[in-house]
C-alpha cells in the first residue's frame, strides 16, 4: 500500500524515524558479495562537539558510500574516535581548575579516571551528531584509539620500530610548551607576527683592547645559554678576532667567537650570539662547531639555577625587563630597534613555545618517509586535487625526526623501563620487560617505567590498518591478522582536511608501508576549510563559530548536507552562508511539493513500465535527459567533484523536469484528474513521471538521504529501501535505436524551448503584461520547424501565452522580434510595445554578433592558427563566423524596420 505523503516536509519526523530504520535493518554494514570499498573515518577527537568542518567531511565520505552501495559494492565506513592527548588533558584540567584542583593533586589514576568520564560523555554527543548527519557508519565496528585492540597495535609497532632501530632516544631540542609542560610537533606550532625590539648588545673582546662584538637579539632572556658568537669565516671585520673569546656581558663567562657560516655578513651586525640550547639554528652550530649546550630555563620556562641568582624563577619577560636594565646600567646595551617578528605560539595552549634541550624518543622518519616517495611518485596515491603531490612530496623529502614522546598522563604510556643503572628495556608488557632485565643481569632487578606517553598521531597513525584487525607481534602478519584486515585493506580512499595532511596522513602511509608493505589507501581527497560568508576562518573568539546540529535543527539535515556539498569546489575554501541554506531548504520543499503533484495524479512507474517504449516526444525527451544527467553525476561523483554534482542535480529537477517536462504535461495530468481519463497517452505520461521521479530520487540519494527515503516509500519499487538499491544504469542498455529517438525527441523539444524562452524574453522586455497574449508570425522558417509549432502547439500557447502562430511578416507598430536559427520570429499584440526598450535589446544583439564576427574573423585569418589548429576547430570556427554574419545582418534588418514602424 502506498504510503501518503504528509502536507508539508518537515524533517523533524523523518530523520530519526528513517535512521533508525537504516541501522536496524544492519543497511550499514558490508553486504556478503561484490567488490570492497571501504573508507575509515578520519576519527573526531574526544573534545567536544563536531564543528562545520567535521561536517563538511563527513558528508563528502557519506556520498561516496551511498553511491558505492548503490553501485553493489561490498562497502565499509569504518568509525571511530581518537583519544587526542594533549588536547583532551587541556580540557580536562582546565575543567578542574575552575574547581581548585590540578592533576598533580589527584594522581595520575584518578587523574585518568576523569578523563575517561568526559570521552564517554563526549563520545556520546559526538556519536549523536554523526547519526543526525546521516553517517551510514557500520557502528557494529567501532573504534578508540585507546580501546584493547588499538592499544595492543600501538605497543607493538613501538617495540618492533625499536628493535629495527627506528625508535630511538636522543637529546636534541624540541618545540616545549610551557603550559602544559609538553614536547609538541612543529605542525602543532602557529607563527604569529608581533611588535618587539632588536636589542643590540655589546660582548667585550678578551685581550683586544676596546675592541667588542655587536650581537642584535629579539629575547635578550637568553643569553645566559650563550656559549659562542659566531662571525662568517669571509667577513673582513670579524677574521681576526676568530678563535678568541668574548666576555659575558653579566656573568663574566668566556665564550668563544667561532667561524660558521650561519652568520651572515649582510644581516644585522654580521655576528650572531649561539644559544645551542634555546635556538634550533644554534643548535646546529653547537653541533658544528663544538659548543656547549646550556640550558636556562625550567620545563615552566622560567628562569633555573644555571642563571645567576638574581634571575632565578623569573618568567621570560620579567627576566627580559632585568637583563636589559642591567645591560644597559652596565654600558654593554647598544641600542635598541622597533622591529615586526615572528614568534611561535602552541596551537592548543596559545603561549609562546620554547625552543628546549630535552631527551626524547624518536621515530627516524626519513626511512619511514622513503617508500611513500616512491609510491606516491609512482601514482600508486593519488591526490584529489593533484596539486597537493607536489606539496606532500617536498614535505616528506624534508622530513625532520619525528619526537613521539610527550610528558602528559592522557595517551598510551610509552613501553620502556629503566633499570637503576639507566639500563633500557622495551617490551610490550613489565612482565616481558622483567624477563629481559633478568635474562640480562643474570637476577630479578625493579625496574621504572618511562613517565610519558606517545604523541596521538603515533596511534592515529595505525588507524587505516590497525583498525580492520592487524597485528604485528608475527612474522606472518596477514595470517595473524583479522578477517576484515584481510577482506578490507588497503582502504579506498582517504578524505580529509589539508590542515592534517602531514600530522596525520603522512603517518599513516609511513606505518603502512612499513608494516603491511601496502599503503592504507589509493586515494586522498583533500577539501578545503569551511569560512564564514566574509571569507574569515571561524572561531570562538571571532564569534562566527557555526553550530552544524543548530543548523540541522532549524533547516535539516538534508539542507546542510546540500548545501556543503554543493560548496566543496575542488581547491577552494568554502564560504558558508545562512543564504545557501535557504536556497537548500527551498530545494527540498520544491522536490517535496513536486512528489506531493505526482501523487495526487497517481504518476507511479509499474514493473514492467519500459521508457523505450515511449511514443510522446515530450516523454522521450525527459527520459534522454535524465539519463545523460546520471551518466553526468556519476561522471562527476566518480571524480570527486561533489559541488558539480549538486549543480548538475539541482538544475535538472528544478530546471528541466519542474520548470519544463512537469509544465508541459500538466494538460494531460489534468485530464486523469478531472476527467479520469485512462488513455495511451495518459498512462505513457504517469508511467514517464514516475520512472523519472525514481530515477532522480537514486540520483540524489547520496547528498539528501533522509527526504529521498521517505519519497520511496511512494514512489520506490516496494522491494527495497533506496539505500541498497542499484545506481541507476539504463544507459548501458540502451540501444542505437533508442538514442536515436532520444536525440531526435531532444533537438525538438529545446527549440520548442528556445522559441518559449524567446517569446518571454521579448515580452519582459518590451513591456507587456503577464496576462496579455502574443501572436507569432515566423518569417523565413523551415517547414520542419513550422510543422513542431503545430505539434506542439498547446505546450507553446499555455507557456509563452500566445494565441495564434502563422507564417509570414506581419510588421506593426505593436511588434517585437527576434531570431531562432533560420527564422525571424516576430511578437504582434494588441498591447503597445515600449519601442525604446526594443530598439535596446535587439542593439544589444547587434552588438554582440559583431563583436562574435570580430573574433572569429581575425582568429581565421592568423596564419598561425590556421597551421596548428586540427582541420575539424578550424570548420567550427568557419561555421560560426557565418553564423554570426547571418545574425548581424538579420538583426540589422530588424532594427530598420523598428525604425520604420
Amino acid at each position: 500500500m502506498v504510503t501518503p505523503l504528509e502536507n508539508e516536509f518537515s524533517p523533524k519526523n523523518i530523520e530519526r524515524r528513517l535512521y533508525q530504520k537504516w541501522e536496524q535493518g544492519n543497511h550499514f554494514s558490508p553486504r556478503s558479495e561484490g567488490e570492497p570499498f571501504v573508507i575509515v573515518l578520519p576519527p573526531p577527537n574526544v573534545t567536544g562537539s563536531l564543528h562545520i568542518g567535521h561536517a563538511l567531511n563527513h558528508i563528502l565520505q557519506d556520498i561516496i558510500i551511498r553511491y558505492k552501495r548503490m553501485c553493489h559494492r561490498r562497502t565499509l565506513w569504518l568509525p571511530g574516535t581518537d583519544h587526542a592527548g594533549i588536547a583532551t588533558q587541556m580540557v580536562v584540567e582546565r575543567l578542574l581548575s575552575k574547581e581548585g584542583l590540578t592533576r598533580q593533586m589527584l594522581g595520575r589514576d584518578a587523574f585518568l579516571e576523569k578523563v575517561w568520564h568526559w570521552k564517554e560523555k563526549f563520545w556520546q554527543r559526538i556519536t549523536y551528531q554523526q547519526k543526525r548527519l546521516g553517517d551510514s557508519l557500520d557502528w557494529k565496528r567501532e573504534r578508540f584509539t585507546m580501546d584493547d585492540g588499538l592499544s595492543s597495535a600501538v605497543l607493538e609497532t613501538f617495540v618492533s620500530l625499536y628493535k629495527e632501530g627506528l625508535i630511538y632516544r636522543d637529546k636534541r631540542l624540541v618545540n616545549w610548551d610551557p603550559k602544559f609542560e609538553t614536547a609538541i610537533s612543529d605542525l602543532e606550532v602557529v607563527q604569529k607576527q608581533e611588535k618587539g625590539f632588536m636589542w643590540y648588545i655589546r660582548y667585550p673582546v678578551i685581550g683586544v683592547s676596546q675592541t667588542s662584538v655587536t650581537v642584535a637579539t629579539t629575547r635578550p632572556e637568553t643569553l645566559f645559554g650563550d656559549s659562542g658568537i659566531a662571525v662568517n669565516p669571509k667577513d673582513d671585520r670579524y677574521r681576526r678576532l676568530i678563535g678568541k673569546n668574548c666576555l659575558h656581558p653579566l656573568t663574566d663567562r668566556n665564550i668563544p667567537i667561532v667561524a660558521d657560516v650561519y652568520a651572515d655578513p649582510d644581516q644585522g651586525t654580521g655576528a650572531v650570539k649561539i644559544t645551542p640550547a634555546h635556538d634550533f639554528n644554534d643548535f646546529s652550530v653547537g653541533k658544528r662547531c663544538n659548543l656547549a649546550y646550556i640550558n636556562t630555563m625550567t620545563p615552566r620556562a622560567t628562569m633555573n639555577d644555571v642563571c645567576p641568582e638574581k634571575y632565578r624563577g623569573l618568567d621570560r619577560l620579567s627576566c627580559r625587563a632585568l637583563v636589559i636594565e642591567d645591560l644597559q646600567q652596565k654600558g654593554h646595551l647598544a641600542k635598541r630597534e622597533p622591529c615586526l617578528h615572528t614568534v611561535p605560539y602552541g596551537d592548543r595552549s596559545d603561549v609562546p613555545i620554547e625552543p628546549y634541550l630535552t631527551d626524547q624518543w624518536y621515530v627516524n622518519a626519513t626511512v619511514l618517509a622513503k617508500p611513500v616517495i616512491e609510491a606516491v611518485r609512482a601514482g600508486r596515491v593519488k591526490f584529489v586535487p593533484e596539486n597537493w603531490e607536489k606539496i606532500f612530496l617536498s614535505w616528506l623529502e624534508n622530513i625532520q625526526p619525528w619526537c613521539i614522546s610527550r610528558q602528559l598522563w592522557w595517551g598510551h604510556r610509552i613501553p620502556v623501563w629503566y633499570a637503576n643503572d639507566g639500563t633500557v628495556f622495551v617490551e610490550k608488557t613489565e612482565d616481558l620487560a622483567l624477563e629481559a632485565a633478568q635474562k640480562h643481569f643474570g637476577k630479578k632487578v625493579p625496574l621504572r617505567r618511562d613517565e610519558d606517553v606517545l604523541d596521538t598521531w603515533f596511534s592515529s597513525g595505525l588507524w587505516g590498518f590497525a583498525t580492520l584487525g592487524w597485528h604485528s607481534d608475527s612474522q606472518d602478519s596477514v595470517a595473524k591478522s583479522s578477517q576484515d584486515f584481510q577482506d578490507f585493506y588497503p582502504t579506498n580512499i582517504l578524505v580529509t582536511a589539508f590542515d592534517i595532511l602531514f600530522f596525520w596522513v603522512a603517518r599513516m602511509m609511513m606505518f603502512g608501508w612499513h608494516f603491511t608493505k601496502k599503503c592504507p589507501f589509493s586515494t586522498v581527497v583533500v577539501h578545503a576549510l569551511v569560512l564564514d560568508e566574509a571569507g574569515a576562518k571561524m572561531s570562538k573568539s571571532k564569534g562566527n563559530v557555526i553550530d552544524p546540529l543548530h543548523l540541522m535543527d532549524e533547516y535539516g539535515s538534508d539542507a546542510l548536507r546540500f548545501t556543503l556539498s554543493g560548496l566543496a569546489t575542488p581547491g577552494k575554501d568554502l564560504r558558508f552562508s545562512l543564504a545557501r541554506m535557504h536556497s537548500s531548504r527551498n530545494f527540498l520543499t520544491k522536490v517535496w511539493n513536486v512528489a506531493k503533484l505526482c501523487q495526487l495524479y497517481h504518476a507511479y512507474a509499474s514493473k514492467d513500465f519500459s521508457p523505450t517504449t515511449n511514443t510522446i516526444v515530450i516523454n522521450r525527451w525527459i527520459v534522454a535527459e535524465t539519463i545523460e544527467t546520471t551518466v553526468k553525476v556519476q561522471d562527476a561523483l566518480e571524480a570527486y567533484r561533489f559541488s558539480e554534482c549538486t549543480s548538475i542535480i539541482y538544475h535538472f529537477f528544478r530546471g528541466t523536469f519542474c520548470d519544463w517536462y512537469v509544465e508541459c504535461i500538466k494538460p494531460i495530468l489534468w485530464e486523469y484528474g478531472n476527467h479520469k481519463r485512462q488513455d495511451a497517452v495518459t498512462l505513457e505520461t504517469r508511467q514517464t513521471v514516475g520512472w523519472v521521479l525514481q530515477k532522480t530520487l537514486k540520483l540524489m540519494h547520496p547528498f539528501i538521504p533522509f527526504i529521498t527515503e521517505r519519497l520511496w516509500e511512494v514512489f520506490g519499487d516496494n522491494q527495497t529501501l533506496l539505500i541498497d538499491a542499484a545506481w541507476f544504469k539504463e544507459a548501458n542498455h540502451i540501444t542505437k535505436k533508442d538514442w536515436k529517438l532520444y536525440a531526435q525527441a531532444q533537438r525538438e523539444v529545446y527549440w520548442i524551448i528556445d522559441l518559449i524562452k524567446s517569446v518571454r524574453s521579448v515580452r519582459a522586455q518590451v513591456g507587456l503584461t503577464p496576462s496579455s497574449f502574443v501572436a507569432l508570425h515566423f518569417k523565413g522558417i523551415s517547414k520542419q520547424h513550422f510543422s513542431l509549432t503545430q505539434d506542439h502547439g498547446t505546450i507553446i500557447k499555455r507557456l509563452a501565452k500566445v494565441s495564434a502562430m502563422d507564417e509570414g511578416a506581419r510588421q506593426g507598430a505593436n511588434s517585437g522580434q527576434f531570431l531562432l536559427g533560420e527564422a525571424t520570429v516576430f511578437v504582434s499584440s494588441v498591447q503597445d510595445i515600449n519601442v525604446k526598450a526594443e530598439k535596446k535589446r535587439l542593439q544589444k544583439t547587434l552588438w554582440k554578433a559583431e563583436k562574435d564576427v570580430e573574433k572569429f574573423s581575425i582568429k581565421i585569418s592568423n596564419k598561425e592558427y590556421l597551421r596548428r589548429a586540427p582541420s575539424t576547430i578550424i570548420e567550427k570556427d568557419k561555421g560560426r563566423l557565418a553564423v554570426a554574419k547571418e545574425k548581424a545582418a538579420r538583426t540589422s534588418e530588424a532594427l530598420k524596420r523598428l525604425e520604420k514602424s
